[in-house]
């Protein structure tokens, strides 16, 4: 029997494609194929290394949207690890090159994410007490 997702499951999810499509942005931005709206987008001067950690944080947030999406009992782990690291990284970038206000979109994003995640509601949902 199908187990019926709760909306804050699918928001959970939205929040992760979202993240997704951000992380994915600065990759691009940080290769210089995007321009930056929002101010500089830089990691210490190493925008490459900078870039292959946000396209890999963006392929992390999709399989973790995937397992969100099809109720993973870990996927509710997974959100909490993945938020819990962009909002470090972007902290680290905002202090390595990158201004507060490119970044602010992923810090936003990523407390939201934690903050949602620790409602009883949401961890009902995955099973945890």
């Amino acid at each position: 029997m199908e187990q019926a997702r709760p909306i804050g499951v699918l928001f959970l999810v939205f929040l992760a494609i979202l993240g997704a499509i951000n992380a994915f942005i600065y990759t691009l931005q940080m290769l210089h194929i995007l321009p930056t709206y929002l101010g500089p987008v830089a990691f210490y001067q190493f925008s490459l290394i900078g870039a292959a950690f946000w396209g890999f944080l963006a392929f992390i947030w999709l399989g973790v949207a995937g397992a969100l999406w099809i109720m993973h009992p870990q996927g509710w782990m997974f959100m909490m690890l993945i938020a819990t690291f962009d909002l470090i990284y972007g902290v680290i970038c905002a202090l390595g090159g990158s201004s507060w206000e490119a970044m602010a979109p992923i810090i936003i994003i990523s407390g939201i994410v934690l903050v949602y995640c620790m409602l009883p509601g949401t961890k009902k949902a995955f099973g945890i007490a």
